[in-house]
Parts: C-alpha cells; sequence; structure tokens
C-alpha cells in the first residue's frame, strides 16, 4: 500500500471514498530575485514548507478536513509544479488573486536566521485543488 493511500485512511472525510476523474495539482511558486539569492537546498525547504502548510494547518486546529480536490490529490498522483516570479510583488499579486479566487494558498515566509538578515517572503502553494482553478491562476509562469 502507498503511503498516501495509508495517510488518506486517517482522515475520515467521506470525500475520500468518492470515485472520480478530478484533475487536481498543487503549485509551488519560488521567487528568484532574493538577495543573496537562494540556494537550491533552501528553496527545496521552502517549497516543502509550502506544500505541507495546508496539512499543517489543519492538523493544528485537531483534525483534518479536506475538500474533494484535496482528498483526490492525497489519494492519486500528488502532483506538484514548481513555477517563479522575478519579484516579492510578482508574489503578493498572485497570492492575492489565488485568495480571491477561493483557493487554499499558503504563503512562505523565511525567518531570517540563515541566509538572509530579515524575514523574507520565499514562495507560495496553491492548493491543492482542480488544476483549471490553479491554471487560471498560473497558466502564464514559467518553470522554476
Amino acid at each position: 500500500m502507498r503511503w498516501p493511500e495509508t495517510l488518506a485512511g486517517l482522515f475520515q472525510n467521506k470525500a475520500l471514498s468518492r470515485k472520480t476523474t478530478m484533475n487536481t495539482k498543487q503549485v509551488i511558486v519560488m521567487r528568484t530575485d532574493t538577495d543573496p539569492p537562494m540556494r537550491k537546498g533552501k528553496m527545496i525547504a521552502q517549497g516543502a514548507h509550502a506544500s505541507i502548510a495546508f496539512l499543517a494547518r489543519q492538523a493544528g486546529k485537531g483534525r483534518l478536513d479536506l475538500t474533494p480536490a484535496q482528498a483526490h490529490w492525497m489519494k492519486s498522483s500528488f502532483a506538484k509544479i514548481c513555477l517563479r516570479v522575478d519579484s516579492e510583488s510578482d508574489l503578493m499579486a498572485l497570492y492575492g488573486q489565488a485568495k480571491a479566487a477561493g483557493l487554499e494558498v499558503h504563503l512562505i515566509t523565511d525567518s531570517g536566521k540563515t541566509e538572509f538578515k530579515e524575514p523574507t517572503r520565499t514562495c507560495l502553494a496553491i492548493g491543492p485543488d482542480e488544476v483549471a482553478k490553479i491554471d487560471a491562476i498560473t497558466g502564464h509562469l514559467k518553470l522554476l
């Protein structure tokens, strides 16, 4: 048994048992303009924070209540796409657009204790959700 199926069994969400042809993904959007430039390892760590933020927030509330799209993503491909923006203002614009569209979005701010001298917004995660909903916001971005 794959681990997502094992984990999904813990959620007690009826949406998990539904058969669907839903196409889902999560998008990680990374800034490429930080000073100093982020090392690959830092980007990976920041993207990992972003990816699990939707689960961590729910777990912090003591329960996991997944939407049908999130449940499908957990039980299927776990598809993640990494995209780039060239400025903090572009990152924040995407954040606002995703929020306005009703998408799950989590902004990651690095504490500034290792590479940056101050707290720095590094990336965000949109979704997991239906591909078409996410693509409406991020479809124009380049791959990281």
